[in-house]
Order: C-alpha cells, then sequence, then structure tokens
C-alpha cells in the first residue's frame, strides 16, 4: 500500500509543484496521468525518493519512508524508471541485469528478459550500456532490470518516451504479463491510451493536486470526453 498524507513539494525556484495531496492505494496497476506540466512525475520521484516533500508524509504499508534516500527506498522493494535512462561506462547489459536481481545470471536468463521487452538478446546481451545505445534501448534494457528486480513497487515515469510504434506495441506486451505475474503494485506516469486501459486505479493530478481518483475502467471513458474536466480543474 502507498500512501500520500498531505504531501507539498516547492521547487527550488519557489514553484508550488504538488499542493497538499492526499491518496491511498494497494491495487496492481495504477496509472497516474494528466496534462503536461501537472506534477504528475514530480509524483513518481517523491515514491522513489529523489527528491523529498516540502511537506506531508509518504507510506509504504504504513511505514513512514518519507525522510528515506533512494538507496533505503530501493532496499524496502521500490524500483524506479526514468523518463531518461541513465548510461553505464564499463557495465555491459548482462552485468547491469545481474546487479538488478541480486544474483548472477546466465547468459540465457539474461537473453530471456531482453526478449521480453523486444531486443535481440543475443545483438545485447555482451554490449556496454553507454552512449553506443540509443535512448529507446536503453529504455527498453531499464525496463527488464526492474522485471529482474521482481519489487514489490515499481514506478515507471513515462516508459513510452522515445520509443518506436513497434517497440510500444511489445511494451505494452510487458506491462500486461507484469500485470498478470506481479505480487506487487506498478505505477505508470502516463498519458497514453492503451496504458490507461490496463489501469485498475487511475489518479488524475492536474495543476499540482488530485482532481480524479477511481477504478481504472470507469475513470478510462471519462477521461477520453472530449474537453475532459479533470485536466482543467485545479486551475
Amino acid at each position: 500500500m502507498i500512501e500520500f498524507r498531505n504531501v507539498s513539494y516547492t521547487s527550488e525556484d519557489g514553484n508550488d509543484i504538488i499542493k497538499d495531496v492526499s491518496f491511498k492505494f494497494s491495487e496492481r496497476f495504477v496509472v497516474i496521468t494528466g496534462p503536461n506540466g501537472s506534477g504528475k512525475s514530480t509524483v513518481a520521484r517523491l515514491i522513489a525518493g529523489i527528491i523529498k516533500p516540502t511537506s506531508g508524509r509518504i507510506f509504504i504499508d504504513d511505514k513512514d519512508i518519507t525522510d528515506l534516500s533512494v538507496t533505503e527506498r530501493a532496499q524496502e522493494g521500490i524500483s524506479y524508471g526514468f523518463q531518461q535512462p541513465v548510461r553505464f561506462k564499463g557495465l555491459t547489459v548482462k552485468d547491469l541485469l545481474s546487479l538488478a536481481s541480486g544474483q548472477k545470471l546466465t547468459t540465457a536468463e539474461a537473453c530471456t528478459l531482453l526478449s521480453k521487452v523486444g531486443l535481440c538478446a543475443r545483438d545485447y546481451v555482451g554490449r556496454e550500456a553507454n552512449a553506443s545505445l540509443s535512448g529507446g534501448e536503453l529504455k527498453r534494457i531499464e525496463i527488464a532490470m526492474i522485471m529482474a528486480r521482481n519489487t514489490r513497487i515499481s514506478v515507471f515515469d513515462e516508459p513510452e518516451a522515445g520509443i518506436d510504434l513497434w517497440s510500444f506495441n511489445n511494451l505494452i506486451n510487458v506491462f500486461k504479463e507484469l500485470h498478470e505475474n506481479t505480487q506487487g503494485t506498478i505505477i505508470i506516469i502516463s498519458h497514453q491510451e492503451r496504458i490507461l486501459k490496463l489501469a485498475d486505479r487511475i489518479i488524475v493530478i492536474a495543476n499540482g493536486v488530485v482532481t480524479a481518483d477511481g477504478e481504472g475502467s470507469k475513470l478510462y471513458k471519462e477521461i477520453q470526453t472530449p474537453g475532459c474536466v479533470y485536466y482543467r480543474k485545479g486551475e
């Protein structure tokens, strides 16, 4: 279960990005959506501990994690996928997958993970995860790393960013598999229709506040209405 209690976040330049946000959920597949610049990616970074709230508290299974570092939150079972994945000079893709899983993977095990995210395993397993890889390739490798970790909370910040159409179709299948097989919670920051359709729960954030929160199938239909009121609230 993840809970925000009256969480606010003000940026260093004084902008109020998140304003007294409260929610609680334990569903397996949650999508946080909203217009560009609404604060939804800030929520993802707050969950991961990349930034700390200006006020309010964050809880995982009733444990207050507000003051925990990124490393400590990872130890609590939180994984985070960046919009712009990090490059790792000197480490191969197989090395990264092994580090993520916490054990030395065989080449076959690493190849299975890469195949699930749409990469031809033999072309990538021994490659260095550096500037020779495109942003889309790194994004898929990062998703494979999160799959390898098999954590109880996996946060993906706009995973479709920088990915071509074929890869996006494959990505949808990855999330379907995660939804079916994971025992934890998947949180995706996205406004993509096909990702929203998978959600057990949808939370809409606009202008830094929660404007809608409910069952995925019901709220998805309302969001698709032209001029959706939830995207304008909070102004």
